[in-house]
């Protein structure tokens, strides 16, 4: 089970979460009751507690995992992986602060950081 934090709101899910265009699916169904709550959102930031196998988000400020995950990509957003990232991490448009990479890393306008 995991837990994903929306602008201070907790919601637990299980399976692969994706965020397409401002809703929110997991294994492809979309979750409504989390669309309607940042439907009038202007400020979207994303925490996942624990690890992620798959991320993929178009738009936000800040995606933030706080273990490991295989894969996350934002259009636009900062990244922050606490562990390492077993595979690729990209965003076209925001910085990326995290562990080892097992992939690429990779941002058109931002910095990438390793700790």
């Amino acid at each position: 089970m995991g837990t994903i934090v929306i602008n201070g709101k907790r919601f637990q899910y299980k399976g692969n979460l994706s965020i397409i265009n401002g809703r929110y699916y997991v294994d492809g169904k979309e979750v409504k009751d989390w669309s309607e709550f940042t439907k009038n959102q202007k400020v979207i930031n994303i925490t996942i507690e624990g690890d992620v196998q798959k991320l993929e988000v178009d738009c936000c400020d800040t995606v933030h995992i706080s273990g490991n995950c295989g894969k996350v990509k934002t259009t636009s957003g900062d990244i922050e992986v606490g562990g390492n990232v077993d595979g690729d991490v990209q965003t076209v448009s925001g910085d990326i602060d995290c562990g080892n990479v097992g992939g690429d890393a990779s941002t058109v306008s931002g910095n990438i950081r390793r700790k």
